[in-house]
């Protein structure tokens, strides 16, 4: 009886909380766990990816982590456009124009593809100055790591583009088992390939490099053969994929473009903050890397919902049903933070064998600790409503304001305090952390004082 009662309780409240006229709990669970099961193994094979390479020593984690957060600002770049990609195909799912979907599909992967070979090829012609830039005053063994893993990590852009842009549009009709299927493949042979060249030939950052170029073309030739050959759904062809549709482009771009040159300022804020902390030496650089990699565990359900809810979203408002596009929100914001205090309580105790991982120096381990300390409780209140939120309003076209905020934010909060606090008040890497921590409320206060109003649902991105 007691069992019944809590099944009856249990299905009460997602009933109230994740189920509307657009989309119920059952459809919603059905997308987010395939979502949180392939973040899980982003985050954890990363993870595992740091700790082979420190094997290598504290020059080569320092330079990864340094040329990833390159890589990151990049990446993000055509990711966004991808996101506009899975916001145009929801909505036009939601509103069940099928030939559009497979439109919007095409144009995703010709324009993201296309945009990430130039990216590539730019990169490539600039890495003598590029690594002037970010590694000015780091050691000689660092440099040398960081230009090797440069130069190999920009020949694989194309390949991680062709997937985002796939993995993008299946995302935008439902089918997060596809995408996590895609994912799993280009990140499970990254890292048997990792465990190949770094640990048993012991080529370091450039077995690293190798591995990466051949797991993500290999995951590009997959997810091409699926939506050609497998797909019934979006029924895509591959000479779509090589005709650019003008008016689809545009639809993509509104949503895309802000969101990139927001991915571009905010990745760029991230790497001007790394630049303060090669001024405080390696064991600083090493100290973030490993915080870094922590705190993307602690947020792989968090981050899961942040997907999933632009589905969600952009289906709701693919229907023009507002009512439902608040109420997941809400729902969203409620239980990310929720999920927060559920990791904290299960990885804070966990917080010596996670670290030995990384094989750090001693002296380096309390600033670690002190870091996630406060990132953990900070993340509880702060860390939805800055990304979830947004998230929400880019579903619906509100992408040129989250952007700016996001811009703005980023540059006036997190660079300027996290100097202020890191270096003027010789706080360290902890200030640094802190002043993200802030950023993150001050953005988070934004976001839901635009969700309140009425502006966010007004835009009309599809016919």
């Amino acid at each position: 009886m007691s069992q019944l009662s809590v099944r009856m309780r249990t299905q009460g409240f997602l009933n109230r909380h994740f189920s509307g006229e657009s989309i119920d709990y059952r459809q919603i669970i059905a997308l987010f766990l395939p979502l949180l099961i392939d973040q899980a193994f982003i985050v954890g094979l990363n993870l595992v990816n740091t700790a082979m390479i420190s094997s290598s020593g504290m020059a080569a984690v320092s330079a990864v982590n340094m040329i990833d957060s390159l890589n990151i600002f990049l990446i993000n770049v055509f990711v966004a456009v991808s996101t506009g990609g899975t916001v145009v195909v929801a909505q036009y799912k939601g509103s069940g124009n099928d030939l559009m979907v497979s439109k919007a599909t095409s144009g995703t992967i010709s324009s993201v593809s296309l945009l990430a070979l130039c990216i590539s090829l730019f990169m490539i012609l600039l890495y003598n100055p590029i690594l002037s830039v970010l590694f000015g005053s780091a050691s000689a063994d660092v440099l040398a790591n960081g230009k090797v893993y440069l130069l190999g990590s920009c020949m694989s852009f194309v390949g991680i583009a062709i997937v985002e842009a796939v993995c993008g549009a299946l995302r935008g009709i439902g089918k997060t088992r596809a995408s996590l299927a895609l994912s799993l493949i280009m990140n499970f042979s990254y890292v048997l390939l990792n465990v190949v060249f770094i640990n048993l030939l012991d080529m370091g950052v450039l077995g690293m490099t190798i591995a990466v170029n051949v797991s993500r073309y290999a995951g590009a030739a997959c997810a091409l053969i699926y939506l050609v050959r497998v797909d019934d759904d979006l029924r895509v062809q591959l000479r779509d994929m090589l005709y650019f549709n003008l008016a689809m482009l545009k639809k993509i771009l509104f949503i895309g473009l802000p969101f990139a040159a927001e991915q571009m300022f905010f990745n760029g804020g991230k790497i001007l903050t790394q630049i303060f902390i090669v001024s405080l030496g390696t064991n600083a650089l090493a100290t973030n890397a490993i915080c870094s990699s922590l705190a993307n565990v602690f947020q792989i359900p968090a981050n899961a919902l942040a997907l999933t809810i632009v589905t969600v979203v952009g289906q709701c408002m693919g229907r023009r049903n507002v009512h439902d596009a608040r109420k997941f929100t809400k729902s969203f914001i409620w239980l990310s933070s929720a999920s927060f205090i559920v990791m904290g309580l299960i990885l804070m105790p966990l917080f010596k064998p996670m670290v030995g991982l990384f094989h750090p120096p001693a002296e380096i381990v309390d600033d670690i600790f002190m870091v996630m300390l406060i990132n953990t409780l900070a993340q509880i209140p702060l860390w939805s409503i800055a990304f979830i939120t947004p998230s929400a309003l880019r579903a619906a076209g509100d992408s040129k304001f989250t952007s700016l905020t996001s811009m703005l934010s980023m540059w006036l909060c997190r660079v300027v305090l996290g100097y202020v606090l890191g270096i003027v008040f010789n706080l360290g890497i902890v200030g640094v952390w802190l002043a993200m921590d802030i950023e993150w409320g001050v953005r988070g206060i934004v976001f839901l004082w635009r969700f309140r109003g009425t502006k966010w649902v007004q835009h009309r991105l599809i016919d």
